[in-house]
């Protein structure tokens, strides 16, 4: 670890994040062709995204709800300052970014929840299924640009380098 550094982001979370990335994109490209490799990425995605769940109770510091998850007015106190390039640091992820984490993985677990339901639930082959399974992907397609731009603006606005710390684990002492 270089001088300055601290860790912040353990093993478990970053395999699992980069794992998401990886097999939501495979399992959007492959939406067209449903079944198959889309219905075992669909499997996949929503194992990973369980295990995140789980992780964010009983993981590493910086990996669990209870380390980043704030109430709204203190998520709105920081995207106020975070504009105006006054908010404070944060060694895990700040608040607009907890809210972030906690939306996109209830999106995550919706899609693949809703593609389940879609081919084997009692919903199985309905168009009601595939309209919730298309909305819910919709969504999570929102929330990622959403999350992407955020990343954006909070590495710029906190002079830091997120997507870095979160393939190394470790952000720059404050």
């Amino acid at each position: 670890m270089k001088a300055g550094e601290i860790r912040v982001w353990d093993p478990l979370v970053r395999a699992l994040h980069w794992s998401l990335v990886l097999l939501c994109g495979a399992a959007w490209l492959s939406a067209e062709h449903a079944g198959g490799a889309h219905e075992l990425l669909g499997i996949a995605v929503g194992a990973i995204g369980g295990l995140r769940l789980l992780w964010g109770f009983v993981g590493s510091r910086h990996a669990r709800f209870a380390d980043f998850v704030r109430p709204p007015s203190v998520v709105l106190t920081y995207l106020v300052d975070l504009l105006r390039r006054r908010a404070p640091p944060h060694v895990g992820h700040n608040p607009a970014g907890a809210v972030s984490i906690v939306g996109l993985l209830a999106a995550t677990l919706l899609v693949a929840g809703s593609g389940w339901l879609l081919s084997h639930g009692p919903l199985a082959g309905t168009h009601n299924a595939e309209e919730m399974h298309e909305a819910a992907a919709a969504l999570l397609g929102v929330l990622v640009a959403i999350h992407l731009a955020g990343v954006v603006l909070s590495s710029w606005a906190g002079r830091e380098n997120l997507v870095r710390a979160m393939f190394t684990g470790r952000k720059r002492e404050r």
